[in-house]
């Protein structure tokens, strides 16, 4: 149930991030704007990610998922989110490189997935070297 909540709210996340990046050059209100004023709107756009982004990572780390479990899924997501985006709402081409592309991704998610889900890995925590620590008060 940990993967189908944080994946679902990955896609509708996405969904919000790909039109804060790509839809703003195709928004007729926004033409003979300022920069400023399209920042603002992606930006505006871009918090609905957020919205969603947060508490599907959030949930997913609780569940069990590690970090690096977390990103290929983000990353994954976003291409599969993006294909049909770029279809439909930007009229980019389909073409034979990307396909083969997306199968790549697909053998980088059995690998990623396929150890299950054992979440992160607490190792022992040892001071960094540039830790501020305090002097040594032995006479």
């Amino acid at each position: 149930m940990t993967l189908l909540k944080t994946t679902l709210l990955l896609i509708a996340s996405n969904f919000f991030m790909l039109s804060a990046w790509y839809l703003h050059p195709r928004l007729k209100f926004l033409e003979g704007r300022t920069i400023a004023l399209a920042i603002l709107v992606s930006w505006g756009i871009a918090f609905f990610e957020y919205v969603l982004q947060v508490p599907a990572n959030r949930i997913g780390v609780a569940g069990g998922i590690s970090f690096y479990q977390l990103k290929f899924l983000q990353e994954i997501i976003t291409l599969a989110v993006f294909v049909p985006f770029a279809l439909l709402l930007l009229n980019e081409k389909l073409t034979w490189n990307y396909l083969w592309a997306a199968l790549c991704l697909c053998g980088a998610a059995y690998f990623v997935f396929s150890g299950g889900f054992k979440g992160r890995e607490h190792p022992r925590q040892e001071p960094h070297a540039a830790a501020v620590t305090e002097p040594d008060q032995t006479p």
